[in-house]
């Protein structure tokens, strides 16, 4: 098969705010600034509570801290074009450039994937196996889960950028975000792009639709042993532990779910929707989580709180 790059023309992409309200996206700088703020922020507080404190040097924190750092780099990926975009109108971005963005942020949010599906596996050695918890999930077992779940985003994400490259890109140069996805750009080929969607459909199921399977497998189980509990309180204190998790996999699979469902099959929706879909699915899960987390777990608040106080002092 003969190797195809883009034209002269099409070494640089022209990114997109919001479809219609280009001389008006400016007024959205401020929220957007405060979203990083709250993702970056909050995220980088989490990660220095649990390493800071000896008392959350456990599974469950461990894991946590996982997730805070799948969001600041998701977050930092997505920061410098978005900030050109909608801050100094800025749009383009080289071929090459948007290929290594595109290649970040799919990685990085396969690793929540993988994360979340981690967090899953320990809440149910938590509450349906306690007496082996400290046996079974090892300072070396949740290394090695955290190494894995790298590797396979890697690796299973690695020849994405081989296959934009292979494809001439010789229609439009706009994409349709402030950010490159891969659905995006292959939709800018005037070349046959069945190689990069049935591979990207492989990708989608084998990782996040068998994560999320084995998540809802995992909760299935643990229901089960939470009702075998005889006292009402008992079962409220067990499932109380899984609330932030569940939380984490509502705000994560849910718009993800929506951007692909509407990129392979709402060709004919309105394009803010597109818009709107993408943005959820990247922003909203690295705003939320840190202020879920904050707000459930109180060993994360305390630790916050104390954090604060030895600053200040």
């Amino acid at each position: 098969m003969s190797s195809h790059k883009p034209s002269t023309s099409h070494n640089v992409f022209l990114l997109t705010g919001i479809p219609g309200l280009e001389s008006t996206q400016k007024w959205l700088a401020g929220p957007l600034c405060m979203m990083y703020t709250v993702a970056l922020g909050g995220n980088t507080m989490i990660l220095m509570a649990v390493w800071g404190e000896s008392s959350l040097h456990a599974p469950m924190y461990y894991f946590l801290s996982m997730l805070s750092f799948s969001d600041v780099a998701m977050s930092l990926a997505t920061l410098p074009t978005v900030f050109r975009t909608f801050c100094l109108n800025s749009r383009a971005i080289l071929f090459d450039a948007c290929l290594a963005q595109m290649f970040l942020i799919h990685s990085f949010s396969m690793m929540e994937s993988g994360i979340l599906l981690a967090m899953s596996f320990d809440r149910y050695v938590a509450i349906c196996n306690p007496l082996r918890y400290a046996s079974v999930l090892t300072n070396q077992v949740i290394a090695g889960m955290g190494l894995a779940v790298t590797a396979r985003s890697f690796t299973t994400l690695f020849p994405f950028p081989f296959l934009i490259k292979r494809l001439p890109i010789c229609r439009s140069n706009v994409l349709s975000h402030s950010y490159c996805l891969h659905p995006d750009m292959m939709k800018l080929a005037c070349a046959d792009i069945t190689v990069n969607s049935i591979y990207g459909m492989f990708v989608l199921l084998s990782t996040y639709g068998l994560d999320l399977l084995s998540i809802i497998f995992s909760y299935i189980l643990i229901l089960r042993s939470v009702l075998a509990i005889a006292s009402r309180e008992e079962r409220l204190k067990a499932l109380n532990t899984c609330v932030s998790h569940i939380c984490a996999v509502l705000i994560f699979y849910i718009p993800m779910i929506g951007v692909s469902t509407v990129h392979r099959f709402g060709k004919h929706a309105p394009r803010y929707v597109h818009v709107l879909m993408s943005n959820m699915y990247l922003f909203v899960p690295p705003v939320l989580n840190p202020i879920i987390y904050s707000a459930k777990t109180k060993e994360i608040r305390r630790s916050i709180v104390r954090m604060f106080h030895r600053l200040c002092m």
